[in-house]
């Protein structure tokens, strides 16, 4: 079943495209948390990054930067961005078709991204075991 960006991509529902090539389509989201905000879509469904083969991920994550910096060009009060994927219904993911989040980040723009620090329940041998334990399971 087609989902949204599906749509979008197939020209059946209109979009503010800000970039298009063979493998990715890019284009305002409706929401605009910030001005500029702008969502990469790989063309090739998937539904997130668990999905992508090597192949894929250099062809789509690729073009993050050159979009990204189009997008600090078009406004000189932009001082930053976040880069933000959501993947999984239990990370937010809310349309199950890959895609980025290029926010641009100006001064007192009232975004806030919380992140809580669990630091102090972590000591060295804490931090080994977890990274052993990830870097085990790369393919």
């Amino acid at each position: 079943m087609a989902d949204i960006f599906d749509k979008i991509i197939a020209g059946e529902i209109p979009a503010y495209t800000v970039y298009e090539d063979d493998d990715v389509l890019a284009f305002l989201d409706l929401s605009q948390i910030t001005p500029g905000h702008t969502l990469v879509v790989p063309k090739t469904h998937v539904a997130d990054i668990f999905e992508y083969d090597e192949e894929l991920a250099a062809r789509v994550l690729a073009k993050l930067p050159k979009i990204a910096r189009a997008i600090k060009a078009s406004d000189p009060a932009i001082l930053g961005m976040n880069i933000v994927a959501n993947n999984g219904a239990a990370a937010g993911q809310s349309v199950m078709h890959s895609h980025w989040h290029l926010l641009p980040r100006y001064a007192d723009d009232g975004f806030v991204i919380p992140a809580p620090d669990h630091s102090a329940a972590f000591d060295a041998d804490k931090y080994q075991a977890l990274a052993a334990n990830i870097a085990a399971h790369l393919e």
